[in-house]
């Protein structure tokens, strides 16, 4: 079963067990997935799948602090809500071990020689580490990587 299809039956759950919030963010979701097939009149794979809700985790973690900041727990207490939601539809994350591995071994194959190689094994990673690392955390060790080499 492919991850569109999941959260399509996911959807009929949670209309059936008259789970609103996970309703409403799985709602989200599809709406998102098929602006994303519309515009750009294509198909949704997994990997298009987890982007997009790689993007609605993040936008829904910079709305968290917003809203702390502003001292709207109110607010923030909705959208952690639909962060847990989402965050079930994501693989399992790397340990810090298995990421510093993939990093040296990109490194290795782009044969990067210094910073201005960073592009390249990050179109390595990128790939590999979708939905399953924070890529800006990904960036920092290739930065780090990169200068020792």
């Amino acid at each position: 079963m492919s991850l569109k299809e999941k959260i399509t039956e996911d959807m009929k759950a949670a209309m059936r067990a008259k789970e609103t919030v996970k309703l409403g963010t799985i709602r989200l979701i599809t709406a998102a997935m098929k602006q994303k097939e519309v515009d750009e009149r294509i198909e949704l794979n997994d990997a298009l799948v987890l982007a997009i809700i790689e993007k609605m985790i993040k936008q829904r973690k910079d709305s968290i602090s917003q809203f702390e900041a502003g001292a709207r727990q109110d607010l923030a207490d909705i959208e952690k809500a639909e962060l847990l939601v989402l965050s079930a539809y994501m693989p399992a994350s790397l340990s810090d071990a298995e990421i510093g591995a993939e990093v040296a071994a990109a490194v290795a194959a782009s044969g990067a020689a210094g910073p201005q190689d960073m592009g390249k094994v990050m179109a390595i990673l990128k790939p590999k580490l979708a939905g399953r690392a924070d890529m800006t955390a990904v960036s920092g060790l290739v930065k780090t990587a990169l200068s020792k080499a």
